[in-house]
């Protein structure tokens, strides 16, 4: 592709340089404005410097991408709903025998559940409890947020829905969902093992033998106590009970038997005897009476306190039954939809039928639940697609490829470990997905020169090195920065993960699991 006119060049390279530096660095201090607008500024001004036509930048949205994306947002939504990730969780301490074996634990669950419902899913949700854990064991954090962020990376390169810039990859090379995760699966498995065996080796002395207190049984145990207390607050029939012990009747004398006692014995001691007056009779038949009717009273409170709570009882055993029965029918569409996904149908529609199978499952407004849908994130892609589409229209990553591509070729091993160099690169500077919008078609297409499969082998080689670049600094990953943040700011267990702290495990880790990537995709 031949260079554009050079004022062309320069306001594409202007426009694509904002919205690489809002991506990078949202809290710029020039222009605080975040990542999607952002995104959306330099799409903007693409096409107000005449950089690509409306016409283009409409068509640059990849339509079928945000509906994948959007899908499996709400499924995870859902799953929430339904404590997947509580159950994970738990999982996490049921029995531990001590930090290490955490630290290990920590690395699978993190692994499978972000290859499952994407990286930063499983991260927001997992944080917090894993900081818990630590600190309720004498723990220290850092190597379990480590853990967390780059097991969450390794694994999410599994499958097409583990992290975006797979879905993008998915879509726009149009390997089956089967195919992609049986072709990275390997390298996947031997990653996590390969990250949690440095991790052990480096945090080995900090990590405690003690054996770990079962966190999960301790929360069931508050969630029953708080159960007990709720299901005992005060009711009609309760706050209508006769009055008890000392309280006072109707004609405003004491009901305790000791007042009475006392009264009969001074009147015994110090008064002669005297004839009972007829008004006093009439009190004392009217105190009978009443203390008749507070005993009467108590005993039809009483019943109608066991029968209320027998009704109770029916009803939260009802209710029960009915949310392990939608619960039940969560998991069964989710893995529906993953059963779909592996046939080969269509990722987007697949992912969009299972989201609104839930919506019509859940029999209520859907708002609640749509409203935690990340919609900024969805027009963070809309402007990204439109930047990144302008960009290419430039030339200058055409002219950069045509630079590389004689000395990046997937069909000998310096090639392989060039281009994987240059996609590691790319990635923690201009981020993953970016770097995959630029240069998936321009790889895939030399890759295709040689080959079909190994065109395949080209798009695995840049989902499995793009993906784990994101460990190599905590500015690499957006999973990486919200670990860090959701640990800073939990008000209970904060910890501050800094960026030469993540450096230090992240940059040898990250070139060793990507080796070892590499040589078991480049061996299927």
């Amino acid at each position: 592709m031949a260079m554009e006119p050079t004022v062309k060049v320069a306001l594409g390279t202007a426009s694509f340089a904002i919205f690489w530096v809002l991506a990078v660095f949202p809290a710029v201090p020039f222009l605080p404005i975040g990542r999607t607008a952002g995104s959306l500024l330099g799409a903007m001004l693409m096409v107000l410097f005449n950089v690509i036509t409306a016409d283009e930048a409409y068509a640059a949205v990849d339509l079928p991408i945000l509906g994948l994306l959007f899908g499996t947002m709400v499924v995870s939504v859902y799953l929430e709903r339904a404590d997947m990730f509580r159950h994970l969780g738990r999982l996490l301490s049921w029995r531990s025998q001590g930090g290490k074996d955490l630290l290990v634990r920590t690395c699978v669950v993190s692994a499978l559940a972000s290859a499952l419902f994407t990286n930063d899913t499983c991260c927001v949700v997992l944080t917090e409890f894993i900081l818990k854990i630590a600190r309720q064991n004498n723990l220290p954090p850092k190597p379990f947020l480590l853990a967390l962020a780059s097991s969450a990376n390794i694994g999410s390169a599994a499958t097409p829905i583990g992290n975006p810039q797979n879905l993008v990859i998915a879509v726009q090379s149009g390997i089956s969902f089967g195919d992609f995760v049986f072709g990275i699966l390997p390298a996947t498995l031997v990653g996590v093992v390969v990250n949690a065996g440095m991790l052990l080796c480096l945090y080995w002395r900090e990590l405690s033998d003690e054996k770990c207190v079962d966190v999960a049984h301790d929360d069931a145990v508050e969630v029953v106590e708080e159960d007990d207390v709720t299901s005992h607050r005060f009711t009609p029939a309760t706050m209508s009970h006769p009055r008890g012990r000392g309280a006072r009747l109707i004609d405003g004398s004491s009901g305790s038997p000791d007042a009475a006692g006392g009264c009969e014995a001074h009147c015994c001691c110090c008064c002669e005897p005297e004839k009972p007056d007829a008004d006093a009779t009439k009190v004392g038949i009217h105190q009978r009476r009443g203390g008749a009717v507070g005993v009467n009273g108590a005993v039809v409170a009483k019943e109608e306190e066991a029968y209320n709570s027998v009704e109770e009882k029916e009803e939260l055993a009802m209710e029960e039954w009915k949310n392990k029965l939608w619960k039940t029918c969560v998991y069964v569409i989710t893995f529906g939809m993953l059963v779909a996904l592996l046939l080969g149908l269509n990722m987007s529609w697949s992912a969009i039928t299972a989201a609104l199978a839930l919506i019509v499952l859940d029999f209520k407004d859907a708002r609640p639940c749509l409203e935690k849908v990340s919609y900024p994130l969805l027009l963070f892609f809309c402007g990204m697609f439109i930047t990144v589409d302008g960009f290419n229209k430039t030339g200058i990553p055409s002219a950069f490829w045509e630079f590389m591509e004689p000395y990046a070729r997937i069909d000998t091993p310096t090639g392989v470990v060039i281009l994987a160099l240059v996609i590691l690169f790319l990635s923690n500077v201009a981020s993953n997905v970016p770097t995959v919008l630029l240069l998936g078609a321009r790889v895939a297409a030399s890759a295709a020169a040689i080959s079909p499969a190994a065109e395949t082998n080209a798009w695995l080689l840049l989902a499995w090195v793009s993906t784990v670049a994101g460990n190599l600094s905590l500015l690499g990953s957006a999973a990486n920065l919200i670990v860090c943040e959701q640990a800073r700011r939990s008000r209970q267990f904060g910890y501050t993960l800094s960026f030469f702290s993540h450096l230090q495990f992240g940059f040898p880790a990250t070139l060793v699991v990507t080796g070892i990537g590499l040589l078991l995709i480049k061996s299927n």
